[in-house]
């Protein structure tokens, strides 16, 4: 009788056990070194040379090593591809020695000619690269992209050797290993872009699992639009050693509320935002998964200057004048954020802005009038376009208010998902668009830039020869002063004609458990995924 007694709580022991909690999704990530990482958006592609997104770079910069990096910490340059560099006395010869053990994730060697294709690549005009404006730079580069030139050996990109390559500049650009961190300076496989179509082919689907081969502390292996992106360490990675994860998996979860719920429901190690009602909760409860960072961005509106009503400065002002910005981040974003009176934001380093903006409603009034719309008479119905997003929701909200408020105009509400409001964007089929510009390197001339005639992520379709001769003089600029003053110069063109309406600088707010390790805290939202790790922290 005993015996049977005891069997049958052992047995009913067994069955409890069997219904206890199941492993979430963390635990079993911190068990098997699996990260698992809130990215915002499905990505449009995962070409370094093509893509201009967040969500896309979170995920290009596992793949794929640039020559130089910066500590996650300090933001100090170390090496990265390149174990070493020189450079010229004069500033304009950078000189890079590859490490001999780089590899390629299916186990070629990186090597100097593979550089020179790449950035051959870039500058091809086919390709469609937005960011070739940074690639100007180079010695004979904008020659080469307007098709001045056609001999990319009159370029100053050169192998030297297997393992050496030298980059050679116009003039001397203090912040150009910065610039290297830029996808558009990453390399990618030769023999693998030439399996697929060639050098000016894109959307090939070379970047998909199997044929995608870089050169980054992590491979891809399985990619399921709008459920997952899963890389994987790269055996052929000259320190994988010293890679802690094992796996890194990126959900698209565009919805910020869908975000936070997953990460509280064990289903995220990292969130890429939270919902702005959110962040007081957060803050105030002094959990330790909350962080707000500095963040070196601007979120702003883009007024499609090729349609009228927007195609008059006045109107473009006097919306922008209408704007009370402290009133939207104190009551609506409420995650820390600065309200932006420029659009070259002050936490860049050695600037300060000159122009500054401000909020008059009674001098919008007035330039609207003197446009042809007293108290906004006739002033025809538009749009204001975001990507689907509560927050941006949120903001649009406010704005339209404002607007509707103190200038009796009506802006109508168009959410679209990421891949679409992109495109909706390139084509300039928008008035009015919300935007937001985050550099991946600290200096002024990442945002001056933005705004060039020439410049393809100029979405305003606005084009200034002042503006665009001011900012090209402070680019190759050396003496400190004289460069602050030229970009000040710049800006003050730029926010008289108000292509752009800065609304604010961002804080970087987001959810991180405590088991990962080595997320480094900075203003440019840097953190190399081969320097993180997953440590199981003790149960209380």
């Amino acid at each position: 009788m005993h015996e049977k007694a005891l069997i049958v709580l052992l047995l009913a022991g067994l069955f409890l056990a069997g219904c206890g909690r199941r492993e979430s999704a963390v635990e079993k990530g911190i068990r098997t070194g699996t990260l698992l990482v809130g990215n915002g958006a499905e990505p449009e592609d995962l070409d370094p040379h093509i893509t201009t997104g967040i969500p896309e770079y979170k995920i290009e910069i596992a793949l794929f090593e640039p020559l130089v990096s910066a500590d996650p910490e300090t933001l100090d340059l170390v090496p990265a591809a390149a174990g070493s560099w020189e450079v010229s006395e004069d500033g304009t010869v950078y000189t890079f020695f590859l490490r001999e053990d780089g590899r390629w994730s299916n186990g070629d060697p990186v090597t100097a000619a593979d550089w020179v294709y790449s950035l051959r690549r870039a500058l091809t005009p086919n390709l469609g690269n937005t960011y070739l404006n940074m690639l100007r730079v180079i010695r004979g580069a904008e020659d080469f992209r307007k098709g001045l030139i056609d001999d990319f050996d009159l370029v100053g990109v050169e192998a030297l050797d297997v393992g050496t390559l030298r980059i050679e500049l116009e003039t001397p650009i203090p912040y150009f290993l910065s610039m290297l961190r830029h996808s558009t300076f990453f390399a990618v496989h030769p023999p693998t872009i030439e399996a697929h179509g060639g050098i000016d082919r894109r959307g090939s689907g070379w970047t998909r699992p199997g044929g995608l081969v870089g050169n980054g502390a992590f491979m891809l292996t399985d990619w399921r639009p709008n459920e997952v992106v899963r890389v994987v360490a790269n055996p052929h990675y000259w320190d994988r050693t010293r890679v802690s994860l094992n796996a890194i998996e990126f959900l698209p979860i565009d919805s910020v509320e869908t975000e936070e719920r997953s990460f509280r429901a064990g289903q995220l190690h990292v969130t890429g935002s939270i919902p702005l009602v959110k962040i007081p909760v957060y803050r105030n409860s002094g959990a330790e998964t909350f962080r707000s960072d500095p963040y070196l961005g601007i979120y702003y509106y883009i007024f499609n200057v090729e349609k009228p009503p927007f195609d008059d400065s006045r109107v473009r002002r006097a919306l922008s004048l209408a704007v009370d910005r402290r009133l939207l981040v104190e009551k609506v974003t409420g995650g820390g954020e600065e309200p932006a009176f420029s659009f070259y934001p002050p936490l860049c380093s050695d600037y300060e802005p000159g122009a500054v903006l401000r909020e008059d409603v009674a001098e919008a009034r007035r330039l609207l009038a003197e446009a042809g719309y007293p108290d906004g008479a006739g002033f025809p119905s538009f749009e204001l376009l975001y990507n689907t997003s509560e927050s941006h929701r949120m903001i649009a909200e406010a704005i339209q208010q404002m607007w509707r408020v103190n200038l009796k105009v009506d802006a109508r509400l168009i959410n679209q998902e990421w891949k679409v409001y992109l495109d909706t964007r390139d084509m300039g089929d928008f008035t009015v668009a919300r935007a937001g510009w985050v550099p991946q390197y600290d200096d002024v001339s990442v945002f001056a830039q933005l705004l060039l005639g020439d410049n393809p992520n100029n979405s305003s379709r606005w084009k200034n020869e002042a503006y665009d001769s001011l900012v090209h003089q402070a680019d190759r600029e050396l003496d400190p002063t004289t460069r602050e003053t030229l970009y000040q110069h710049a800006e003050s063109i730029l926010l008289q004609d108000m292509p752009v309406m800065p609304l604010y600088t961002y804080r970087r707010n987001y959810l991180i458990r405590p088991e990962v390790q080595g997320w480094g805290r900075n203003a440019v939202d840097h953190h190399p995924y081969s320097k993180v790790s997953l440590v199981a922290t003790e149960e209380p």
